[in-house]
């Protein structure tokens, strides 16, 4: 077979992008971008193959130079190449509009928001991007728009043979028969952006002009560029899932800390209320923490006893994560 003349051969741009993750007074926030077209994104540029010896260097390279924040702990997340995402992903990394982007996202933890004085980026809840997430104070809002969309979306393919499979996807994404799995982030807003609920989709069919282009439904979340609201809910499915297998929470806790301070961090995570007494039970009887002769003064009670989680269980390769005891339940279990 001959080779495709030069002008013809595709071109493949390699993009890096970090999605750095803190909770901070019990909210969890990303570090973003505001980028020319004035939505947010995550730091985000190209690998240069000359200057940078490994993607986790350009990376820190990148996010220093866009946000002036120093990445600590740093894990390779997912490599994102599907054809379709490279308009206008390709410009982002100075590329051409017809080449094909492969992006390398990191997921990175720290302990507390660093300070940011690059003015164009900020410290961003990430429940605004995914406000139907957040089940912490009861079922959000937002679903009551989004399950009846996405039903007639599932019913309105009458000829679609999948359309089976759309309504089998829709339970088991959004746990109507098997109860909320916050795992499940990605699968939920893929099945918004199929359906066109969401900005993106809605940018992306103008773009490309296939099909009437409609309008995102209300209550669907903040716009990012690209498809990096699509990396942040892989970020998100990935660590609420790590924190059952490995003690990843406590990259994101200070050097001492309250069982209840760790606790509210992972539901700030996770999305959910955790049974109190249960949650604390099973931290002591992980062997990852130990208690300090410290202790804090809380509000309207007695002084709280300070921990500290053991660098040996951090070290262990075989250290396992935390017991996440819901107290609040799903929507299936809730009927």
């Amino acid at each position: 077979m001959s080779a495709l003349p030069p002008e013809k051969a595709a071109r493949v741009a390699i993009g890096l992008n970090a999605v750095l993750a803190i909770v901070d007074d019990a909210r969890p926030k990303v570090l973003c971008v505001r980028y020319d077209s004035g939505l947010p994104g995550l730091p985000y540029g190209p690998f240069d193959p000359a200057r940078h010896r490994t993607f986790e260097i350009g990376l820190r390279e990148w996010v220093v130079e866009q946000t002036h924040v120093n990445l600590g702990y740093v894990e390779q997340l997912y490599t994102f190449g599907d054809k379709g995402r490279e308009a206008p992903a390709a410009a982002l990394v100075g590329g051409g509009a017809d080449d094909r982007v492969v992006s390398v996202g990191y997921l990175a933890l720290a302990p507390e928001p660093a300070a940011v004085d690059a003015a164009n980026a900020s410290w961003r809840d990430w429940y605004e991007f995914f406000p139907w997430e957040d089940w912490r104070r009861g079922e959000p809002d937002a679903l009551s728009a989004i399950l009846p969309a996405l039903g007639d979306w599932a019913a309105n393919a009458k000829d679609d043979p999948g359309v089976t499979s759309r309504r089998a996807r829709i339970r088991l994404a959004f746990g109507i028969e098997t109860g909320w799995e916050e795992e499940r982030a990605l699968d939920r807003y893929e099945l918004m952006y199929e359906a066109g609920l969401v900005a993106e989709a809605i940018r992306d069919r103008r773009a490309t002009r296939k099909g009437e282009p409609g309008a995102p439904l209300e209550n669907s979340g903040t716009e990012m560029i690209s498809d990096h609201r699509r990396i942040l809910a892989t970020a998100i499915g990935r660590l609420r899932g790590k924190l059952k297998y490995r003690p990843i929470i406590f990259q994101l806790m200070p050097a001492t800390f309250t069982l209840l301070a760790l606790q509210r961090a992972v539901e700030a995570i996770v999305g959910f209320e955790l049974h109190k007494q249960n949650f604390r039970r099973s931290v002591e009887q992980s062997g990852l923490v130990t208690r300090t002769k410290e202790s804090v003064q809380q509000t309207g009670g007695r002084p709280a006893a300070l921990f500290r989680v053991k660098q040996s269980a951090l070290r262990d390769q075989a250290a396992k994560g935390l017991a996440i005891p819901r107290l609040r339940l799903g929507p299936a279990e809730d009927e």
